[in-house]
């Protein structure tokens, strides 16, 4: 029998494109250390798992009234500070190409090659009217007790 992977579980409960990015990094970290990793994206961090295209979805008026106040998708978030009404994540974006640091869209392409987990909650998916053909592929669908369940044989629990 081999020896059991370590494992790593992250909320992503911010949509804020510096938490998202910090939150990534951590998980590309961890499966490259070989762990067993899983992103638990609830409230305002499934827009980081939305796809950026418009998807055609029947949804009641509250549903589409916040599908229209959310960023849609990895690439539109905004910043936890300094946003300055869309140019701050501008301005990080630039400083990261300048660096040779990978995007958002990017750090998300990479842990799904390297195996991680990326579970949508299905209760706030329920409550914000977000529907699976509106989120990227290859993500699971949980609820409270599936992310528990990773959590409690996790060494390392974060929430961002």
């Amino acid at each position: 029998m081999g020896e059991q992977k370590e494992k790593t579980t992250i909320v992503l409960f911010s949509g804020e494109l510096d938490k998202a990015i910090a939150a990534f990094i951590i998980a590309n970290g961890a499966a490259a250390y070989d762990h067993e990793v899983t992103i638990f994206c609830t409230f305002w961090g499934l827009n980081a798992l939305r796809k950026d295209e418009d998807v055609l979805v029947k949804k009641g008026f509250l549903e589409n009234m916040f599908a229209k106040m959310m960023p849609r998708g990895a690439d539109k978030l905004g910043l936890s500070k300094m946003n300055f009404g869309g140019i701050g994540p501008k301005m990080i974006k630039h400083v990261m190409k300048k660096h040779n640091a990978l995007t958002l869209p990017q750090l998300i392409e990479l842990v799904q090659e390297q195996g991680v987990t990326l579970a949508a909650c299905t209760m706030t998916m329920d409550l914000l009217g977000l529907q699976k053909e509106e989120l990227l592929e290859g993500v699971e669908y949980a609820g409270v007790a599936a992310y528990l369940g990773d959590a409690a044989d996790a060494k390392v629990n974060l929430f961002i």
